[in-house]
């Protein structure tokens, strides 16, 4: 009896979850697979990641899907990455969706797998290949990418991890 009460007291505790860390809204990350580290937007908004590539193309490799681009970030030089697709994903515009009257605007991109590293952790984030040269980030690190991380988002903050450490 006061073993089933012992285990009774066990199970009612709390399960306490880890704490997420805290990141700024702009964070260093570095794709080690490309070898460079990118000033970084954490947005809470976006679902998925997204990498600033130009020159996007689509080509078969040994009967899988594969696609090569170019960054279109400053500084970058002409260097071609190949990379195994790892799907299409459907991106609906923003614009449309405030108009209602008309179905909206669904742009494809294509996701590949690449390594990222925040901190000292790195994980292998899904992220969509997609011009970002008009905007101040190359590198978009969307809500999904932010769970792989265990990561929360304080706004206030910026580039509070530093430099990668991988």
């Amino acid at each position: 009896m006061k073993r089933t009460l012992a285990l009774l007291a066990l199970m009612a505790l709390p399960v306490l979850a880890a704490e997420p860390t805290i990141y700024g809204r702009y964070e260093y990350i570095k794709l080690p697979e490309i070898n460079q580290t990118f000033k970084a937007k954490m947005d809470t908004g976006a679902l998925t990641a997204s990498l600033s590539a130009k020159d996007i193309e689509s080509f078969k490799r040994d009967g899988e899907e594969w696609v090569r681009f170019r960054l279109a970030t400053k500084g970058a030089d002409d260097t071609v990455y190949e990379h195994r697709l790892a799907r299409i994903s459907k991106i609906k515009s923003r614009a449309d969706e405030e108009d209602g009257e008309e179905d909206p605007e669904v742009v494809k991109r294509p996701v590949v797998d690449l390594q990222m590293c925040l901190a000292g952790v790195t994980r292998t984030i899904e992220v969509n290949l997609t011009d970002r040269s008009s905007f101040n980030y190359p590198l978009l690190i969307g809500a999904k990418a932010l769970r792989e991380f265990d990561a929360a988002v304080n706004p206030a903050r910026r580039f509070t991890a530093g430099k990668p450490k991988c």
